[in-house]
C-alpha cells in the first residue's frame, strides 16, 4: 500500500497495476525497475551514500525511482475498495464481521504504479484530502497531514457517515539499509471503528491493524524488485478475535514473491478458525480450520479499485500535496529527471529555510488539523497511544449530514468549498496574550527572555500623571475623610514604580543560550519510506 512499490507482470489481467491516479490506463509492467543508461551515474552517487545500517531518512534518493504523488496520498489504497469495506457494519456474525474486516485490510496491497517506485516524502505540515462518492448516495472522506518530518509521520483520517465506518491512522515508516536491499518498518498502527457495534457507542467496535514491512531488492547490483515481509496483525480485543498475517519474501533457492499465509484464531484460547494462504498481488484463499472449506477470499487479478475524488489544484492552498508537489510530479511523468530534481530541490530548500526560522524565533511547530492522543490510563482515548495523533473534531452528529458537516468544516474537501480559517496556520512568532488558536506554541524561557528584551529596548514611558479623582458623594454614609483617602489610594508614585520586576529579576539570571541538540532533526531530504 505504501512504500517502494511495484506491479507483477501478469497476461491476465491489468486492473492490479494501476495506481489510485491511474485507475482508467491499461498498463502491463513488469515488477522490476530496468536503469535507463544516463541515469547510472546517479545511482553511482545513491550508492556512494550508502553504509550497512545506514538510516535512510539521511539518503537523497534519484527521481527515477519517484512515483509523482506524495505519501499522503498514496494512502488513500487502503480505502480504493469500499465494496469490501461498506458491507461490514451490518454483518451480525461477529467472526464473519471480523472475517470481512481482514478481507478489506488485504484488498488494498495490489494496488500499485508499475515499476519500483516510492511516493513522495510529504513536507512538515503537507495536507491531503479527497473523498469517494458511492453508488448509494454515500459519501466517503479523508483528511491527512505529514505531523512530523523527522522522524516521518503521516496521520490520516477516513470516515464514511452513511455507513458508520471511521478509520484514525499515523503511518511512521523507519527505513534501513541492508547491503543489496532497503528496509522500510512500517511503524503505526490503524484503528477501524464500526460505530453501530460494540458495547461503547462513543468508541465503536475497533480494529487495530497494522502493516508488513516492505523491502526493495537488488538496489545496488541486478534488477529492483518490490517484497511485502514479515508479519501483521488485525486485533479486536472486544470480540477476542486476532488475524496473524505473514507476507513471505521469497527464499534464494525455494519460494514464490508475493505470498501470503496466516491464520485467524481467538486471542485468548489460541484456537484457530480460519487459514490463508495464496498471494496478495493475485488470488487469496480462507480455509475453514473446522469444516476443511476451502474458498477463494480475493481475487486481485479481477478487482478494480475505485480511486477518490480531489479538488482542483487551483482550488488548493500551497501546503496541499498535489498543488505544492506539482511541478515535481509532472517533471517525473514525463521523465524529465533533471527538472524533477531541481523542482524537488527548491522544495526541501525552502523546508531548510522554514525550520531554520523556527529555531530562530524560538517557536515550536503544531500541526494544523490533527491533536495529540488524550491516552494514558483513564485517558479519554486509552489505547490509542500508538496513533500519537488524531484529527482536531468532534463528530458527534446525530445524522450522517451533521456529521458529514463536521467533517467539512476541519479542511475542504469537496469540489468548491471555501476555506474558513478555522485551523490557521502556527504562527512564526511566541505568543505573550491568550489566544483562541487549537495549538497556541508553549512559552519556554527563551520566550520569556525575548519578550523582556523587546520591551526594554522600546522605552514605553511610564504615565505617572495623577488621575482625576472622583467627586464626593455628600449623601454617602461614609465620612469625607474616609471618601478622601479611598480615591487617592490608587494615585501612582510620584518617584515611579517600587522596582522594575523584569530588570531586577534579570539581573540574577544566566544568559540563555540555543544550542542545537543531537534530537535536532531539522534537515529536510527526501527519503524513501
Amino acid at each position: 500500500m505504501m512504500g517502494l512499490v511495484s506491479g507483477r507482470r501478469r497476461a491476465t489481467s491489468t486492473a492490479s497495476s494501476r495506481s489510485s491516479g491511474d485507475a482508467n490506463q491499461d498498463v502491463v509492467e513488469d515488477d522490476t525497475l530496468v536503469v535507463e543508461p544516463e541515469q547510472g551515474n546517479v545511482l553511482s552517487h545513491i550508492i556512494s551514500q550508502l553504509r550497512p545500517g545506514a538510516d535512510l531518512s539521511r539518503v537523497v534518493l534519484p527521481t527515477f525511482i519517484l512515483e509523482p504523488r506524495s505519501m499522503l496520498e498514496r494512502i488513500t489504497n487502503f480505502m480504493c475498495h469500499p465494496e469490501m469495506l461498506l458491507p461490514i457494519p451490518e454483518i451480525d456474525d461477529p467472526v464473519q464481521r471480523f472475517v470481512a474486516v481482514v478481507k478489506f485490510y488485504l484488498s488494498g496491497w495490489h494496488i500499485r504504479p508499475p515499476g519500483v517506485k516510492k511516493p513522495l516524502n510529504p513536507v512538515l505540515g503537507e495536507i491531503f484530502t479527497c473523498y469517494w462518492d458511492f453508488p448509494d448516495n454515500t459519501r466517503g472522506y479523508y483528511v491527512s497531514e505529514q505531523t512530523s518530518h523527522h522522524p516521518p509521520k503521516s496521520s490520516y483520517f477516513y470516515m464514511v457517515p452513511g455507513h458508520n465506518i471511521r478509520v484514525d491512522g499515523t503511518l511512521k515508516p523507519r527505513s534501513k539499509f541492508l547491503g543489496n536491499s532497503a528496509a522500510s518498518m512500517m511503524e503505526g498502527i490503524a484503528i477501524l471503528s464500526l460505530l453501530n457495534r460494540g458495547e461503547d457507542p462513543q468508541r465503536g467496535e475497533r480494529y487495530i491493524i497494522t502493516q508488513p514491512n516492505m523491502y526493495a531488492r537488488g538496489i545496488l547490483f541486478g534488477k529492483m524488485k518490490y517484497e511485502l515481509g514479515d508479519h501483521s496483525y488485525v486485533r479486536c480485543p472486544e470480540l477476542d478475535l486476532v488475524a496473524d498475517v505473514e507476507f513471505k519474501t521469497k527464499g534464494w533457492v525455494s519460494g514464490t514473491y508475493n505470498a501470503i499465509g496466516g491464520t485467524i484464531r481467538r486471542e485468548s484460547t489460541g484456537e484457530v478458525l480460519y487459514e490463508l494462504s495464496g498471494l496478495w498481488s493475485e488470488e487469496m484463499y480462507l480455509r475453514d480450520v473446522k469444516t476443511g472449506h476451502k474458498e477463494m477470499f480475493f481475487n486481485a487479478l479481477r478487482a478494480k479499485s475505485s480511486p477518490p475524488i480531489a479538488r482542483p489544484i487551483e482550488e488548493q492552498e500551497e501546503r496541499e500535496s498535489q498543488r505544492i508537489w506539482a511541478a515535481t510530479a509532472k517533471a517525473v511523468k514525463e521523465r524529465n529527471h533533471e527538472l524533477a530534481t531541481i523542482e524537488k530541490t527548491k522544495i526541501e530548500d525552502q523546508q531548510r529555510e522554514e525550520a531554520a526560522k523556527r529555531v530562530n524565533d524560538g517557536v515550536e511547530w503544531h500541526p494544523r488539523l490533527f491533536r495529540m492522543v488524550r491516552g494514558g490510563p483513564g485517558g479519554s482515548e486509552e489505547g490509542e497511544e500508538d496513533l500519537e495523533w488524531i484529527i482536531n473534531a468532534t463528530i458527534d452528529g446525530d445524522t450522517p449530514e451533521k456529521q458529514a458537516e463536521q467533517i467539512m468544516a476541519i479542511y475542504p474537501i469537496v469540489k468548491g468549498q471555501r476555506f474558513v480559517e478555522k485551523n490557521p496556520i502556527p504562527p512564526r512568532t511566541p505568543i505573550t496574550s491568550p489566544s483562541k488558536e487549537a495549538h497556541p506554541p508553549v512559552l519556554t524561557a527563551d520566550h520569556e527572555k525575548l519578550d523582556h528584551e523587546q520591551a526594554a529596548a522600546e522605552k514605553k514611558p511610564v504615565d505617572t500623571a495623577s488621575k482625576a479623582h472622583p467627586p464626593l458623594d455628600p449623601s454617602h454614609e461614609s465620612t469625607e475623610e474616609i471618601q478622601k483617602l479611598l480615591v487617592t489610594t490608587g494615585t501612582v508614585a510620584k518617584g515611579g514604580p517600587l522596582i522594575d520586576f523584569h530588570e531586577e529579576m534579570a539581573k540574577g539570571l544566566p544568559a540563555i543560550k540555543k544550542v542545537d541538540t543531537d534530537d535536532s532533526h531539522d534537515e529536510f531530504v527526501d527519503a524513501q519510506n
